[in-house]
């Protein structure tokens, strides 16, 4: 059995548990310290090859994957998303804008929290980093459905997930997005 294991910054919280869909299940944290700091990760899922170097957030279209990168090129974390095949389109962006509450501004009534933003779709609207968003309350997907090809061009993530994009990345960190 595959183990899968991420690192936060935030408070250092230890992700530990067996894979199952994709190499990987939803995981739940465990404190194991209380000063944020940013640990390596073992890389069991390889950085992309021409995806940069540096500070930066990597995300692979066709693996539906991120990779976060410090800049002594360690993997401090890595996790499934949730998008569209092919968007946003390869190439090297940067974090535009964050809110910690947004909506949809073409679905009625769905909500997300933890927003970063680093481009523009092919409809004109935000891309960007989220948790999975909620329609009037309800959740459109589940956390197990992470790695499957769901909505309409943002990365949805679990909420730990986007909560640590949204600390890391700040407004000009580099997002390589690569096939």
């Amino acid at each position: 059995m595959k183990r899968c294991i991420a690192v936060s910054i935030v408070g250092i919280a230890l992700w530990v548990a067996p894979a199952a869909h994709a190499g990987v299940s939803p995981v739940e944290p465990v404190p194991v310290g209380s000063l944020p700091q940013e640990v390596a990760v073992r890389a069991e899922f390889p950085v992309p090859a021409n995806s940069g170097k540096g500070r930066r957030v990597v995300h692979s279209t066709r693996q539906l994957r991120v990779w976060v990168i410090n800049a002594q090129e360690e993997v401090v974390r890595t996790f499934l998303v949730s998008g569209q095949r092919g968007q946003p389109k390869k190439g090297m962006y940067s974090v535009s804008s964050q809110s910690a509450r947004s909506f949809s501004t073409v679905l009625q009534g769905v909500t997300f929290r933890f927003m970063t933003r680093f481009t523009i779709g092919r409809n004109g609207g935000n891309i960007g980093f989220h948790e999975i968003p909620k329609q009037n309350g309800v959740p459109m997907q589940t956390v197990e459905q992470l790695g499957t090809v769901q909505g309409s061009g943002c990365l949805r993530a679990s909420t730990e997930d986007a909560k640590f994009i949204y600390t890391w990345a700040k407004p000009g960190t580099r997002i390589v997005v690569v096939p």
